[in-house]
């Protein structure tokens, strides 16, 4: 199997470190992989305003040309050494598809590979961002009334991105399936019957349109996390239906790039 790396983040994440494309593939390439798609986070829609305090969840569209073009660089200057696959991390936001699909129909064909997230959850007339920090999870359990409550309606959010037309561009790996178990153990809270058959609604469409899943490392760095982001059933479940995973240290600073892949290589083992 070649050994991949399919979310890494770059210089272009506002939210991240600096450190130059260079020095992730330097990193990639020290650990052994060939291959590596940057998904930097997409430009938000133009019209939805991003709840998080500095405005900082996305690159903005003014720096995505720049972006292409230093991939573009890049995937010259490394080929034979590392296959660099130029991609971007796409939010999925509902009542905003229509700006979503433009997005992806006008920047689609210079994308080499891309991932479908879900950050931010509707909160009344706006909406929080699931994963900035313990508060605003806080935040989300207040408004929808309890821990499960915010989990049924992270993956009806799911469920909504993989069925979405979003049209010939649409990324088809869904991104870090359990990103609400981000804060767990400030929140305590194991899978009811009722979200596990979520969970599987979604699983059943994702099979049904040929999507990946994002095998993703980033909840073993994070301290209420502490383990990939993919539950042990959804794994087997996943390979039931024939759904490909995807390796992904979602590193927003070099020397994340390529990290916890043995947990991947172990959970194929078995």
């Amino acid at each position: 199997m070649l050994k991949r790396d399919g979310h890494v983040h770059s210089p272009f994440c506002p939210h991240g470190s600096k450190d130059e494309f260079r020095y992730y593939i330097e990193e990639l390439c020290k650990k052994g992989f060939r291959s590596v798609s940057f998904t930097e986070h997409a430009p938000l829609p133009p019209s939805f305003m991003d709840p998080t305090p500095e405005k900082d969840s996305a690159m903005p569209i003014s720096e995505l040309d720049r972006y292409i073009e230093r991939l573009t660089e890049l995937k010259e200057e490394y080929k034979g050494q590392l296959d660099v696959l130029i991609g971007l991390e796409v939010d999925y936001i509902r009542t905003f598809e229509h700006e979503t699909k433009a997005f992806l129909d006008q920047y689609g064909t210079h994308l080499d590979d891309s991932i479908l997230s879900v950050h931010f959850l509707p909160a009344g007339s706006s909406h929080i961002c699931l994963d900035y920090d313990e508060k605003a999870f806080q935040q989300l359990i207040g408004c929808y009334g309890s821990t499960e409550q915010v989990y049924l309606a992270y993956y009806d959010e799911i469920y909504s991105s993989i069925v979405s037309p979003l049209g010939a561009f649409k990324p088809k790996r869904i991104g870090h399936i359990t990103l609400a178990k981000k804060f767990v153990k400030l929140f305590p809270y194991s899978m009811s019957e009722s979200v596990r058959k979520s969970v599987s609604s979604c699983l059943d469409e994702a099979a049904k349109r040929g999507y990946e899943l994002d095998f993703n490392t980033s909840g073993l760095r994070k301290p209420y996390a502490g383990d990939v982001y993919m539950e042990e059933w959804m794994i087997k479940e996943a390979e039931q239906k024939n759904i490909p995973l995807v390796f992904g240290s979602d590193a927003h600073q070099a020397e994340d790039a390529g990290f916890g892949y043995e947990h991947f290589e172990s959970r194929l083992a078995k």
